[in-house]
């Protein structure tokens, strides 16, 4: 059995696709979007954000700029712009930016499955990348095995979702109880140079995320909740999220659109979530000020900063925060997610909790409840 194959925005990509949800995933790179989720229904969802530039046909100064689109598998991940024992990694790793091998897809009773893999050249090993969706689940699962890799690499999954431009604040974020939050190390004047502009203040502590530190005196406080907002800005902040019997999440309401996004992790495994938030707020090419996209990041990672800072002591180290994974050639290490969409009833808000039962999730604002049918136990078995 072969997938579908088609060009979205200029990228070769394979399609998978059910009841409730149509993958497309890049040949280059293996970049998840556009995913849509409820095909074929009156309100189709597309949630995920992919580059302005997509069609055109730029000389880009990053090779992750090509596909940039929605979610993809990083390792290592984050900028890598310093070299490390004679090897020099690409932005977010070879996993985000080299062609995807195609190995099967198959449907067995209500799951279907694509399997690809890479062979990696820099640090030498072997990624397999599963992508399964189940008849009835508007959600997406998702597993990356690492096998014959040594040493230490920070990695993670980069989700980034759309932002509803012309609907200031009606995009609202939460997340699993955290240990606590940072706003990331960065070097103001040099961003500057380069056309970026930032408003939070550097590496500060915090506890909620509706009280981050600014770079200001007035406001001293932003809220890092609501988005968008701060047009002009760019920040990056990170958050470590509390292991507990059920899953980790980071969701997102979408308020005026009337549903939500949302991830679930197991947060021995990806302990932070980096918020990366452009707003109109970078001017050099291909960028030029153009479009609005919030990454939420599943990572275990020293913020976006790459393999040199997240594998020596740091900050966050200090702080009792794993900022890389330990690989070994001798176990393979898995690393999964799950995505997903969930339509909401008037008046829901930001998720104040959720709620697992068996089989499905309940996300809650105030009185207000959205429920979605997905195995959250794929996160501690590996399996469907």
């Amino acid at each position: 059995m072969k997938p579908k194959v088609k060009t979205i925005a200029s990228q070769p990509s394979w399609i998978i696709s059910n009841d409730s949800v149509e993958v497309a995933i890049t040949q280059l790179g293996g970049h998840l979007a556009p995913v849509t989720f409820f095909p074929g229904s009156a309100k189709e969802i597309q949630p995920y954000w992919i580059a302005p530039w997509a069609n055109e046909n730029k000389r880009l100064p990053a090779a992750v700029l090509k596909p940039l689109r929605g979610d993809f598998f990083c390792m290592p991940f984050g900028a890598n712009s310093d070299e490390i024992d004679g090897k020099k990694y690409p932005v977010h790793g070879e996993s985000a930016v080299k062609k995807w091998t195609f190995r099967s897809v198959d449907k067995n009773d209500n799951i279907t499955k694509l399997k690809l893999s890479m062979n990696t050249r820099i640090a030498k090993g072997k990624i397999d990348k599963l992508t399964m969706i189940v008849d009835g689940h508007s959600a997406v699962y998702q597993t990356h095995v690492l096998r014959g890799f040594s040493g230490a690499a920070p990695l993670g999954y980069h989700h980034t979702i759309a932002v509803p431009e012309d609907k200031p604040e009606s995009l609202l974020v939460s997340s699993s109880p955290i240990h606590f939050g940072r706003t990331a190390p960065v070097d103001l004047a040099a961003a500057a140079a380069d056309g970026e502009y930032n408003a939070l203040a550097n590496c500060e502590k915090f506890t909620n995320l509706s009280r981050v530190p600014t770079i200001y005196k007035k406001p001293a406080f932003t809220d890092c909740s609501k988005f968008p907002t701060r047009y002009g800005y760019g920040d990056v902040l990170q958050i470590y999220q509390k292991p507990a019997k059920t899953p980790a999440w980071i969701a997102a309401s979408y308020t005026a659109d009337g549903y939500l996004w949302y991830a679930l992790k197991d947060p021995t495994v990806l302990p932070a979530t980096v918020f990366w938030m452009y707003n109109h707020s970078r001017w050099g090419d291909p960028w030029l000020g153009r479009g609005a996209c919030l990454g939420l990041e599943n990572t275990c990672s020293y913020f976006a900063n790459g393999l040199a800072d997240s594998i020596k002591p740091n900050l966050l180290t200090r702080d009792g925060i794993q900022t890389a994974v330990k690989l070994s050639p001798e176990q393979p290490t898995e690393v999964d997610v799950i995505q997903g969409v969930v339509r909401t009833p008037k008046g829901f808000g930001k998720v104040d909790k959720v709620d697992f039962g068996c089989n499905k999730v309940t996300f809650v604002s105030g009185a207000k409840k959205a429920t979605a049918k997905v195995n959250w136990n794929f996160l501690l078995t590996g399996s469907l």
